[in-house]
Formats: structure tokens, C-alpha cells, sequence
């Protein structure tokens, strides 16, 4: 996802903003693995949905295939307020089994969840079984996409009905009905059935299998394959009069399709301005490893929004200009030499979508390594000194309100900015802290071959990048992730004797990040007390405030 955070924040607001939150039993339900979700295990949706444009009501089903964990007898499905449950019917064969005459399924709703009796399935750990849910409603309304989620019931300039879904922060349960946590992606994809007007396409994620005339007259159906895992928050259906135009990329797997959705008015602007969409997918291939979802292709769809990363249909709303919304979110004038809805929501097929954090609390790994792919971008197409440009200038974002990391099990996240900016030039620290380009690289491709398509937490990461940098970093994650200070790196020079005091301040305590010097190679060991070195000419070159400031997201204070 994307969000622009431009505060001053005094310390003491900081300091309270830092206390713990109130949470609610509502909130447990929905972060929480807890004992009715924890003994089954999802493995595909097939939501099926028939909008009603004038009423602003969807109706459907959902069926939920799943694979038994173990012993269950409830099982929780979330399904937001405004919609309701009609009825349940359990797999037959297994009713059938178990001698059993009709296989519908009781439900109940308490404490804003819905609760299926499970009592009569068949209890055998790895047996595969599914639930087909119908349910209608009046899904909620979006004030402001993406960031208000919800369904959005728009017209396009012509005056035709332009309709889609932003959910990230909402939950996917604010329109189906799931399991609606990150940990748990269905494993063989997702099938999205979307019967809409004919005079209309309704377009989603993976591939187009069929279009279907249904029985009632000037409506079709629309078919749709995901063949990948996917978030559930990505699964979005776009309805409006679309045209399409396609076209390949030769990536490190072959052929990838590429497919572009727009309005007819704007075909001319979007075959324009998204030639950007190649070198793009050539730079992440090139750090990242292959695109991850050749078997679904990459689309992206217009939408009556901004943008969202919507796996393999990414959500386009930056009006065919350069920047974000035509700004340059790191004012360093770089930031205006690209678009940044298709650099950053393409980003996050890697970070995001299949590297996908297993609680929310920990969305700075979707969007901290998802932000530095834009400065990765810049220097792939103007030099490594843009690319540092950028990223130094989208400090000034950084407003170190609250940690970046939220609380956990309780669908709780971290700060809404410093998740993208404060946790960008984190990664720019383990960069610098490498010292090497082409190491860097090996892991970035690494880290997306280890946990593709996986469900990841930050200590996992952290312990990645750990035996990555052959140094233990836990205190560096601590004080980027989990306080909001920023180092000082206190230096007292003597240039009579040539020797340089370093000592960590305003840090958490054993805080111990090494200084390298890039010309150089060294690398300094620096703690929280002061220590002497000696120094070389070419070691001068690197330690001035400019040098080190620039490669290292701390604040250096000289002392005399």
C-alpha cells in the first residue's frame, strides 16, 4: 500500500503516542490464531459475487477449501458488519460418509464474527474438506481509497458505472467471507466469479478463463484464476468499460504477460506513460529475482483510486503523470523522473505479496523493503548518487511517532509512515553496512528465493539479514524497528594526532552498528561508549558528517 506522512512531531507527543493502545476482544478475534482458526488450514476461495450498482449491494457466495490441522469442532469466519450469512452448505461427500442426511451447516454471529458448527465433519487430521457460504449485504463505502477502505461506487467521465474494492487495512472480510489474517493464504490460489451488466468487463487477479451469457438478460459473468497463493486483502474485483492492450516481457522465466486495463478515453496517456512498466520489471528482476507470479501474469488495472498492490492486478490511479500525484514525495527532484504508483505497487509483488508478514504488526517488511525498491529504481535508471539522493530525502518524512512494529495478535500495526521511510533507509543501513553491491543483491535475491511465496515475522528477517551481514544486528532492529530514536553518532575529532572518538548516543542500550568506510572497506565497531581510533588519510575521506549522514540513516554530532 502506499501513504504519504509529512508531521512534526515533538518528543513528548512521541512519548505518549508510544503508550500502549486499548484492544478490544473484536480486535483479538481478528489478529489472533486462536483455537477456532488454528485446526484448519485454508487452501482455496472461490468467491462468487453479483453487485448491485444502483443499490450498492453485492450477493454471493464464498467457497472455502480447506485442509483439517487438527481436532476442530468451530470454526470462526469473518465477515464484516452490514453483510450476513444466509446459509451454509458443508461438503457433501463427507456428510455422506458420516451417514448423514443433510449437509447444512448451523451458524451463529457473536462478537462481530460468525461461528460454523463443525461438530457433525469428519474430524481426520489432512482430510481436505469445504464450506460454500451465501451471503449478501450492503458491503461498506469508501470514503477515501485506498486509505478509508471499502467498495468503491464511482462513474467514469463518460458516465459509466467504475466500481472496485481497497481493502488492505479494512480486511477482505469487509466484502467475503474468510479467514481473514495474513497467515494463512489459500495455497492453490483463488477463482473470482463477477457477474456484471454487459455493457461492462469486470477484471481481477490472475488469469481470464471464461466469460459466461447467464440466464438473465444483459448480464455476463466473468471468470477468473489465481494459480498462486495470494493475501487475501489483494483479492479485488474492477468493474467498468474497460479496453485492454497487452503486450511481454523477456524475464528471467520466459515469457511474462503483461495486460493494461483502462478507460477508452485514456488508452493513448496509458500506452505512453506505462513504457515505464518494462525497465521497471527488468530493474526488480535484476535485484530481486523473477517476477513472482508468471503463471498469472502481470496486469495493471485503472481504478477509481490511487493504487494498490493487488497481486498480479496491480490498482492504477496516478493519472498517467511522473511522481506521486505529480510530487516529489523525496523533494530531491529525482522522485519526478518516474511514476510512482506503477514503481511502488509493482514493488510489492516481491515484498508484500510473496514475502507476506504473518501479522500485520510487521508490515514494515512489505513496505520498508518495497520503499527502497523505489530508490533501487532511481539509481537502476540515473546512478547510484540518485538513488542515495532519494532515499536520503525521504527522511524528511520520518515522523518517529510511534515504533514501527505494532502489537501482535491483535491486528494491530506500527506507525502508518515510518513503516515505509524510517524502515527504507534501514534497509539502506544494511546496505551500507555490506559494502558490497553484489553481495547486496545475493541476498535481496536470496531472501525471495528462501521465503517465496511464504508468510514470514520480523525475526526471521532479522536473523536473515543476520547471518546475511555475518553480525548480529538485533540491537540495530531494535532501535529502527522498535524505539523512536534516531542514533547519534557522536564524534570528537583530534587532528593533531590524527585520531577520531566514536560513540553511540540516543540509542537503546548495547546498541553496537559498525561505521564503514566506503572507500576504505573498514569497518568500525562502534558502541555506546567513546572510543579512539586511529585513522588513515583515505579513513578522513569517509568520516565527514556528509559522507556518513548519507549512508547511514543517523545524525551526526560533533564534539570538540
Amino acid at each position: 500500500m502506499l501513504v504519504v506522512v509529512c508531521l512534526i512531531v515533538f518528543t513528548a507527543i512521541a512519548q505518549k503516542a508510544t503508550q500502549t493502545p486499548t484492544f478490544t476482544k473484536a480486535d483479538s478475534l481478528r489478529g489472533g490464531n486462536n483455537s477456532d482458526r488454528n485446526w484448519w488450514d485454508v487452501i482455496h476461495y472461490h468467491i462468487q459475487i453479483e453487485p448491485n450498482i444502483a443499490q450498492k449491494t453485492i450477493n454471493g457466495s464464498c467457497t472455502i477449501q480447506y485442509i483439517v490441522r487438527k481436532h476442530g469442532k468451530r470454526m470462526q469466519i469473518d465477515l464484516q458488519d452490514g453483510l450476513m450469512i444466509d446459509s451454509v452448505i458443508a461438503d457433501k461427500k463427507a456428510f455422506l460418509q458420516n451417514g448423514l442426511k443433510s449437509n447444512l451447516v448451523s451458524f451463529y454471529k457473536r462478537d462481530g464474527v460468525y461461528y460454523l458448527d463443525m461438530d457433525k465433519m469428519p474430524e481426520r487430521i489432512n482430510s481436505k474438506l469445504s464450506v460454500r457460504i451465501y451471503y449478501h449485504g450492503k458491503p461498506r463505502e469508501a470514503v477515501n481509497a485506498p486509505w478509508d477502505g471499502g467498495w468503491v461506487w464511482s462513474k467514469d467521465g463518460a458516465g459509466n458505472p467504475w466500481i472496485s474494492v481497497a481493502c488492505q487495512s479494512l480486511g477482505a472480510s469487509s466484502w467475503y467471507p474468510c479467514k481473514d489474517m495474513q497467515s494463512d493464504e489459500p495455497d492453490s490460489g483463488a477463482n473470482l466469479s463477477i457477474t456484471v451488466p454487459d455493457t461492462l468487463q469486470a477484471v481481477s487477479n490472475g488469469r481470464l478463463v471464461a466469460v459466461d451469457s447467464i440466464s438473465q438478460p444483459h448480464l455476463r459473468t466473468f471468470h477468473w484464476q489465481v494459480n498462486n497463493p495470494i493475501n487475501n486483502y489483494t483479492i479485488i474485483p474492477y468493474i467498468g468499460k474497460y479496453t485492454l492492450f497487452s503486450d511481454t516481457l523477456m524475464g528471467e522465466k520466459g515469457i511474462l504477460t503483461l495486460q493494461y486495463w483502462v478507460l477508452p478515453a485514456d488508452v493513448e496517456k496509458a500506452k505512453e506513460q506505462f513504457k515505464q512498466v518494462k525497465p521497471m520489471l527488468h530493474c526488480f528482476e535484476y535485484w530481486f529475482g523473477a517476477y513472482p507470479f508468471y503463471e498469472d501474469g502481470y496486469q495493471l488495472i485503472q481504478a477509481p483510486y490511487l493504487g494498490m498492490e493487488n497481486q498480479s492486478a496491480v490498482a492504477y490511479g496516478n493519472r498517467f503523470a511522473n511522481g506521486y500525484l505529480g510530487r516529489d514525495l523525496s523533494t530531491s527532484g529525482w522522485g519526478l523522473k518516474w511514476d510512482f504508483i506503477i514503481v511502488h505497487e509493482s514493488g510489492h509483488e516481491w515484498f508484500g505479496n510473496s514475502i507476506t508478514t504473518k501479522d500485520i504488526a510487521d508490515m514494515w517488511v512489505h513496505e520498508g523493503f518495497t520503499n527502497y525498491s523505489e530508490t533501487l529504481f532511481t539509481e537502476w535508471l540515473f546512478g547510484k548518487e540518485a538513488g542515495n539522493d532519494y532515499s536520503v530525502g525521504i527522511r524528511k518524512k520520518v515522523a518517529n511517532d510511534i515504533p514501527i512494529i505494532g502489537h501482535y495478535g491483535v491486528n494491530n500495526k506500527g506507525s502508518e509512515g515510518d513503516m515505509y521511510y524510517k524502515a527504507s533507509n534501514l534497509v539502506h543501513n544494511l546496505r551500507h553496512l555490506m559494502n558490497n553491491d553484489s553481495l547486496f543483491r545475493a541476498s535481496l535475491r536470496k531472501m525471495n528465493r528462501i521465503f517465496y511465496h511464504q508468510t514470514v515475522s520480523t525475526e526471521v528477517v532479522e536473523k536473515f539479514w543476520s547471518k546475511q551481514l555475518g553480525y548480529n544486528l538485533q540491537k540495530v532492529f531494535d532501535q529502527y524497528l522498535r524505539t523512536t530514536k534516531i542514533p547519534n553518532l557522536v564524534l570528537k575529532y583530534d587532528t593533531i594526532t590524527n585520531k577520531l572518538g566514536l560513540q553511540w548516543t540516543n540509542c537503546v542500550e548495547g546498541f553496537d552498528m559498525p561505521i564503514v568506510l566506503s572507500n576504505t572497506g573498514r569497518k568500525i565497531k562502534v558502541t555506546t561508549s567513546m572510543q579512539t581510533f586511529e585513522l588513515t588519510s583515505e579513513d578522513w575521506i569517509t568520516l565527514t558528517k556528509q559522507a556518513i549522514e548519507r549512508a547511514f540513516f543517523v545524525y551526526v554530532r560533533i564534539k570538540n
